[in-house]
């Protein structure tokens, strides 16, 4: 391990692969079951990959399969997902008197998306606090329901737990004991429950960059980083747009028999938790075809980069979309509040885009080859995963050993990044100086 020197990225994956196979063999154990038996070998390893990589598909029921110990393990992967194990650590060596090196700032910049590398102890200490100032507020509104429904210590446990799953935007649930694998269908009308778990949910989902720049210049919008700007209102876009559209094409068909409030409630909801949450609050079977693409288009984007969400990002979109617009145009360079964008992003946002469509096409096409599925189901799964997002339309379960095995890998790309798990398995050392002749090709 001395005698070779990894990577940044190579660093990143292997953290979140070793936290995965630690979890995976804490799951095993009969003593984090309810019946006491070892968990199969892949079920376990698929919920640590799902919980680590904060994404929420399952095979088992979570309530009824996992006992408190098996739980616990997976609000601790949730957790140590969410925040990064970066993070965590470099918080903890923030109280020690040895200095964080250059080689760990860069580290920890790379896992929360960041080019600068200084202050890395005081953004560490940020994040953590802040984490666990929302997280706790998150717990103690949803208890004040859940002690109501499960009692005064199983009401607070709840509570916590929905709590870091939201933020941490893995959609993991213990609402199993009413029916198993039906999330939050229950609580579809309940404002205090839905307007919580959508504001964690957001906040999580934004972004840790966007966190230091709000609380910087607070409510002078005009003196925040373009990132932020882009993160705050592409999300204000998708979340209004996407409930909009919900609402229209779901009003005859899974909110037909909920009321004007309870329809508007659950459009929300479905808007804010398909960008990467996974929780649900209407049977996500039953959606037509058009609210089916709607959601893939939704999980494709997810949240902001530096978050605790997935998806290709808001801003790698956001740029693809701009730039779109000004080719349209003629402009050379695409604008927005008055700046324009460096000359990589586009290839970056571009190269993002194709690399995750890549792996949904050949993993769509793979489990249909081998499975007798619809293929809104295996689109709809497949984007789900690759996005952490964690919602289903029921055929998780009904995965064979090769379709499990997909979906695993991509959950680990999806969390890690697919551009970076790809470079942190083909990086090399040293770029050859070489700039071959340029020569003009037809496109379009």
């Amino acid at each position: 391990m001395k005698k070779r020197r990894f990577s940044n990225l190579q660093i990143i994956a292997l953290g979140f692969a070793l936290i995965a196979f630690a979890g995976t063999v804490l799951l095993m154990l009969p003593v984090s079951s309810k019946t006491g038996e070892w968990t199969p070998f892949l079920t376990s390893f698929f919920t640590s990959v799902s919980a680590s990589c904060v994404t929420g598909l399952v095979l088992v029921d979570t309530a009824t399969h996992w006992s408190l110990f098996g739980q616990i393990v997976i609000l601790v992967l949730i957790q140590l997902g969410g925040l990064g194990f970066m993070s965590i650590a470099t918080f903890f060596l923030s109280f020690t008197k040895k200095n964080i090196d250059l080689r760990k700032r860069n580290i920890m910049a790379e896992s929360i998306n960041t080019a600068h590398i200084s202050g890395m102890k005081q953004i560490s200490r940020k994040i953590l606090i802040g984490t666990a100032v929302f997280e706790g507020i998150g717990a103690v509104l949803l208890s004040v329901r859940f002690i109501e429904e499960f009692g005064f210590v199983k009401g607070i446990y709840y509570g916590i737990f929905h709590s870091v799953s939201a933020f941490c935007n893995a959609g993991f649930d213990l609402m199993g004991e009413n029916e198993a694998f039906c999330s939050l269908v229950d609580y579809s009308d309940d404002f205090l429950i839905n307007i919580t778990l959508c504001a964690l949910i957001t906040i999580g989902g934004i972004g840790f960059l966007v966190w230091e720049d709000i609380i910087k210049n607070k409510y002078h919008l005009k003196k925040y980083q373009l990132h932020s700007k882009l993160v705050l209102a592409t999300g204000a876009i998708l979340t209004i747009g996407g409930a909009l559209l919900f609402f229209i094409f779901e009003n005859n068909n899974s909110l037909a028999e909920m009321g004007a409030a309870e329809k508007i409630l659950s459009s929300i909801f479905s808007s804010v938790t398909c960008r990467t949450a996974g929780f649900n609050t209407v049977d996500f079977s039953s959606l037509g075809k058009a609210t089916t693409l709607l959601m893939c288009f939704l999980m494709f984007v997810g949240g902001s980069s530096g978050s605790t969400a997935g998806g290709v990002k808001t801003t790698t979109v956001s740029v693809i979309f701009l730039n779109l617009i000004s080719s349209l145009r003629g402009h050379k360079n695409p604008v927005i509040f008055g700046r324009r964008f460096e000359d990589d992003t586009l290839k970056k946002a571009v190269t993002v885009c194709v690399f995750n469509l890549s792996l949904i096409f050949i993993a769509v096409t793979t489990i249909c080859a081998m499975q007798d599925f619809e293929l809104s189901d295996v689109l709809f799964e497949i984007f789900s995963a690759m996005s952490t997002v964690g919602m289903s339309t029921g055929i998780t379960r009904e995965l064979n050993t090769i379709s499990k095995l997909i979906v695993i890998f991509l959950m680990y790309a999806g969390r890690v990044g697919s551009i970076s798990f790809a470079l942190a398995i083909l990086e090399k050392r040293a770029q050859p100086p070489i700039l071959y002749p340029a020569e003009a090709i037809t496109v379009g």
